[in-house]
């Protein structure tokens, strides 16, 4: 059948946008297709510095007719809606059909030329592209990411008609830049085309472009008895900045590889888009670097190599500047700039952050089993690297450095492991910090971060998560698990959020204090200024001095502080009542102070805020423990027994995941589900009865009932111990009796005292399950 071929040929496309935009142009391209009823057998697309390409086989030389019938009104139905529905079908009355009391129209469309919806589907996909950026060239109007040159469409070995802002379709297009001819060549079909942009040093495919690049980089390096530090993210880029890409090795100056490997490395890939070099016995770096030429140079590029190398020394020089001059300052000197460094308009400076880091350190310390000091040194100065010159230069090493300097001031490994790792991890495949003070700080690190931005209504929604918090819960989920620590996950997020809020309240009021300073000692129209500490719902203080607002302090310490207000008042701002409670505050503040707009205004009382970052948690352990195989309703089950445990919770999660695999488990589920409808059924009719079942009955019955009593026993023991697995085999022995109760007693016998007790046996049945795991919420 017809192949449809199309070439987008512009100036350099940056290389990150080359993916996206391959897939942006054959979702379009499918979508506009199947619009019109043209289905490809197959479609690719392929992305390069200067080309986007779409190839599709297997399309009709036409578009079938299309028969359609469209109802429309009832008969009778007043003549604006049927006057709307004939406007709608370009059908007049008379050529209505009823059917059932409604019309109905009956539309015939001719099909079309493949080759003319070809044509308008390339003119909205052009001029419609969501490029992320964008541009105008010339006097024209169309946009594209670099200038437009060239387009190349051609369907069944034909051109396909149009213009688009002045540029015609053709059968043409080109290849290298600077390689070969440089002359335009002509491909009516996709293997004409494909081998005339190799004979023209083009690699169309981006996949054979790093395949190339990786086997002749592993080559070179081989010969020099060298390893290559791969780096997928930089072999992305790399393949997308050269068209027929040419790996060469070069010399670097060997004076600079006394600076850190993450310095080299970081200069090289982010500067110069050089690889790195390494010995593979000792893993430390060479004094090479690997850079992809987009040319056969015909010295085999010891020019290119010479000149890169010129640059990459000068590149280091200014990191070997930064190093030294950070090593003359201490990481405890740097704390005070970090006052001076935002972390959020709403949650004040990083210097704040790390106070509320170190206070979460502390607590977190005895739990992980991590030296106090240590694990509070580390806090403390785990941001400070971020105001040195490295970090400014290359905010990527942050932590990095910070760990580098401990290391050089000579602080304990442990502190300087720490600061280093505090940031992982930072993405499913990075390592986990396992060591006591390392996980210490780096769970403390992340867990204010969830906080701060819930507690500010900053939560992730849909795919937008600019603050990467589902990262961040994810890190604290696989810190817990590696270390195995035994936290109450809801106790840590409940002290983080009241230093976020002790936080919030104290900075407002200093800032408050210091601006009515002058009032206290001069005279003003207004009179002396005063605060009013409000508590809700009907306490209110009045205090005139910073040191008494602080003696109030008790009150903001308090269960319910989140939703106490501070504001400044003036005499006869306000209206109180005989009670001595605030009624009314006037606007009497100056227009150049808006009082304690800055103070967190936490949309949740502590306990909404607590709930909700559990919840985000119980998510993330879902998308973690479902990308092992496991299923997301047991998480739920768990879940809802109120634990926050993580460790427990997966030790559960598996435990219950094993039994439910079984026969036992399967079958006992049906059985619990029964019950549980059997006795929703009857809630509905009155209450359930209490108390507990007769254990002297016969049959079935009393089978049943000595095997929850028994099973409930050993459940505690189990559960007691945390051996989930004995408590799984506890729960499989209930399967028989469950099975026979069902098969041999009716719950609603026509006896009251009869089925009074097997409800209560049923009750003692979903409550001793239940300790387990709430089993209404497991599907199947």
């Amino acid at each position: 059948m017809p192949q449809l071929l199309l070439e987008l040929f512009s100036e350099e496309i940056p290389a990150r946008m080359q993916a996206n935009a391959a897939r942006d142009l054959e979702r379009l391209a499918r979508e506009k297709l199947a619009a019109e009823g043209l289905l490809p057998e197959a479609l690719k697309t392929f992305a390069g510095p200067r080309r986007l390409t779409l190839v599709a086989e297997g399309l009709p030389v036409a578009q079938a007719d299309r028969h359609e019938e469209r109802k429309g009104p009832r008969v009778g139905s007043p003549d604006q809606a049927i006057d709307g529905f004939l406007r709608s079908t370009g059908l007049t009355r008379d050529q209505l059909t009823e059917r059932d009391g409604v019309y109905f129209a009956h539309l015939h469309k001719a099909g079309r030329p493949t080759a003319q919806i070809v044509a308008e589907m390339v003119d909205a996909i052009v001029r419609g592209f969501p490029w992320p950026k964008s541009m105008t060239w010339g006097r024209g109007t169309l946009k594209w990411v670099r200038p437009l040159k060239r387009i190349l469409c051609v369907f069944d070995a034909e051109v396909v008609p149009f213009n688009i802002d002045g540029i015609d379709s053709g059968d043409t297009t080109e290849g290298h830049r600077f390689m070969g001819s440089a002359q335009p060549f002509q491909a009516r079909d996709f293997d004409a085309y494909a081998d005339g942009l190799a004979r023209h040093f083009v690699v169309l495919d981006p996949e054979e472009r790093k395949e190339r690049i990786m086997d002749a980089a592993r080559t070179l390096c081989f010969a020099r008895n060298f390893e290559l530090v791969e780096d997928e993210g930089l072999l992305d880029e790399v393949s997308g900045l050269a068209e027929w890409p040419t790996p060469i090795l070069g010399d670097m100056d060997p004076a600079f590889l006394d600076l850190p490997a993450e310095v080299i490395r970081t200069s090289m890939r982010t500067h110069q888009k050089y690889f790195a070099v390494r010995d593979p016995k000792s893993g430390f770096l060479v004094p090479h670097f690997l850079v992809v030429s987009n040319i056969e140079a015909a010295d085999g590029g010891a020019v290119i190599a010479a000149g890169n190398a010129r640059v990459l020394s000068a590149r280091l020089s200014d990191a070997r500047f930064f190093w030294d001059e950070d090593l003359k300052v201490r990481l405890e000197d740097r704390l005070e700039k970090l006052q001076g460094v935002t972390f959020h308009a709403k949650l004040g400076t990083m210097a704040e952050r790390v106070e509320r880091i170190t206070s979460l350190a502390k607590e977190l310390a005895p739990i992980l089993g991590a030296d106090p000091d240590r694990a509070e040194q580390a806090a403390r100065l785990c941001k400070a690297d971020l105001v040195s010159g490295m970090v400014g230069e290359f905010p990527e090493l942050q932590g990095i450095m910070g760990g580098y300097y401990a290391e050089k001031e000579g602080l304990a490994p442990e502190v300087a492991g720490a600061i280093r790792s505090h940031y992982r991890p930072q993405g499913p495949s990075d390592d986990v910090p396992t060591e006591p003070v390392a996980a210490t700080v780096a769970l403390a690190d992340k867990l204010d971060t969830l906080v701060s931005f819930f507690a500010i209504d900053e939560k992730p929604t849909g795919s937008r998560d600019p603050f990467a918090l589902r990262r961040a819960a994810l890190g604290v989920i696989r810190i817990l698990l590696s270390t195995r620590a035994r936290l109450t996950l809801g106790a840590m997020v409940a002290v983080a959020a009241k230093n976020l809020r002790r936080q919030g309240l104290m900075r407002e009021i200093q800032r408050a204090h210091d601006w009515i300073a002058p009032y206290r000692w001069g005279e003003d129209e207004k009179g002396k200024p005063s605060f009013v500490l409000i508590a809700p719902p009907r306490e209110t203080h009045i205090v005139e001095t910073f040191d008494e607002i602080q003696s109030y302090w008790d009150l903001a310490a308090g269960p319910d502080y989140f939703g106490y207000d501070i504001r400044l008042i003036f005499p006869g701002s306000i209206e109180m009542d005989s009670g001595g409670v605030i009624t009314e505050v006037f606007d009497e503040l100056p227009t150049d102070y808006n009082v304690f707009s800055t103070v967190p205004r936490f949309g949740s009382s502590l306990e909404n805020i607590v709930s909700e970052v559990l919840a985000f948690f119980a998510d993330r352990l879902k998308v973690l423990l479902r990308e092992q195989g496991e299923r997301h309703d047991l998480v739920d089950a768990v879940f809802a027994l109120g634990d926050d445990d993580l460790v427990r919770i997966v030790s559960k999660v598996n435990a219950l995941s094993g039994f439910l695999g079984t026969e036992d488990g399967k079958n006992l589920l049906a059985g619990y589900k029964r019950a549980v409808n059997i006795l929703k059924a009857e809630e509905k009719k009155g209450a359930l009865p209490s108390g507990e079942p007769n254990p002297n009955v016969s049959g079935e019955e009393g089978g049943l009932a000595a095997a929850v009593g028994h099973m409930q026993i050993e459940v505690g023991k189990a559960l007691d111990k945390e051996d989930y697995a004995a408590a799984m085999r506890e729960l499989a022995a209930l399967r028989a009796p469950v099975d026979a109760f069902f098969e041999k007693v009716l719950v609603n016998s026509d006896v009251p005292a009869e089925r009074e007790n097997r409800l209560k046996l049923l009750i003692k049945v979903r409550d001793a399950m239940g300790r387990v795991a709430d089993f209404s919420q497991i599907t199947g």
